[in-house]
C-alpha cells in the first residue's frame, strides 16, 4: 500500500517532468495579463467614447482580467493533460498498479494540479491587476477599495476550480481529445453565446464559467452586463458546485472501469 506522501511526490514528479502541462501554466499566465493589460490601454484611450451606461458601471478590477477568457482555455488544456496523459501514453496502468487504492491515486493527482493552478491563478490576477490599474491610470482603483481584493484573490480560486472541473471531466471521459473538444467549444463558445441570448442566458448564467466569474465583478453589472440572481460568493459557490459533480464522476468511473 502506497503512502499518502510517496503519491503525491509520485504526482509532482509526473507534472513538472512533462514540458506540455508546464508550457500550458505559462501561457495561461501569459495570455491572461497581456490580453488584460491591452484591453485596459483600449479603455484607457477610448473611456470618453463610452457610453453613459457604461461608464456608470465601469469596472476597473474587472477590465483587468479581460484575458481571463483565454486563460481559462489554457488552464483546461492544463487539466486535461494532467488526467489525459496517462490513458494516452499507457501510464495509467502501471500508475494504478503502483496505486491500487484509486481513490487515493485520484486524490494525490487533484491535490498537486489544483495547488500548482491555485498557485499560477493566484500568480496571474495580482500581476494581471497591478498592471492593469497601472495602464488605467486615472480610471483605475486600488487593491485597497472595498471588495477588490476578494475579486483579486476569486480570479486566482476562479482559474484553479477551471483546472479541476476539467481534471474531473478528462477523468470521467478518459481521452484528452474527447475531453478538449467538448471543454473547449463550451467555454470559449456554447457558454458565452448562450449568454447573450435573452431566453437562453437564465440557464447560461448557472454554467459554471458564467457563475464563477462574477467572483471578479467589484461593480455590479460590470461595463452595462447582466447583474444575475445571486452574490458574487453565491456564484462561486455555484461553480463549486460543478466542480464537485465532475469529480464525484470522475472517481466514480474511475473505481468502476478498468484502466
Amino acid at each position: 500500500m502506497a503512502s499518502v506522501p510517496a503519491v503525491l511526490q509520485s504526482e509532482w514528479t509526473k507534472i513538472r517532468t512533462v514540458s506540455s502541462t508546464i508550457w500550458t501554466l505559462a501561457v495561461a499566465f501569459i495570455v491572461t495579463v497581456a490580453m488584460g493589460v491591452a484591453l485596459s490601454a483600449l479603455l484607457s484611450s477610448t473611456f470618453d467614447d463610452l457610453s453613459q451606461a457604461e461608464r456608470g458601471t465601469f469596472d476597473p478590477t474587472f477590465v483587468s482580467f479581460s484575458g481571463m477568457i483565454l486563460g481559462q482555455l489554457a488552464m483546461v488544456v492544463f487539466g486535461v493533460l494532467v488526467v489525459g496523459s496517462e490513458y494516452s501514453s499507457g501510464m495509467i496502468r502501471t500508475s494504478l498498479a503502483a496505486v491500487p487504492q484509486r481513490g487515493a491515486f485520484l486524490f494525490s493527482k487533484l491535490a498537486v494540479a489544483g495547488a500548482l493552478a491555485l498557485v499560477v491563478g493566484l500568480l496571474t490576477g495580482f500581476v494581471s491587476f497591478f498592471l492593469g490599474q497601472a495602464v488605467l491610470g486615472d480610471h483605475g482603483t486600488t487593491l485597497g477599495e472595498p471588495h477588490v481584493l476578494r475579486a483579486v484573490i476569486g480570479s486566482g480560486l476562479y482559474m484553479g476550480l477551471i483546472a479541476l472541473f476539467s481534471m474531473g471531466v478528462a477523468t470521467m471521459l478518459r481521452s484528452s481529445m474527447l475531453s478538449l473538444g467538448i471543454l473547449m467549444p463550451f467555454f470559449f463558445l456554447v457558454s458565452q453565446i448562450l449568454a447573450s441570448v435573452p431566453k437562453a442566458k437564465e440557464v447560461a448564467r448557472y454554467f459554471p464559467d458564467q457563475a464563477g466569474s462574477k467572483i471578479m465583478q467589484v461593480v455590479p453589472g460590470a461595463m452595462n452586463s447582466d447583474e444575475g440572481p445571486y452574490t458574487p460568493w453565491e456564484g462561486m459557490g455555484i461553480m463549486v458546485l460543478w466542480v464537485v459533480a465532475a469529480l464525484i464522476g470522475g472517481y466514480l468511473v474511475l473505481k468502476k472501469r478498468d484502466a
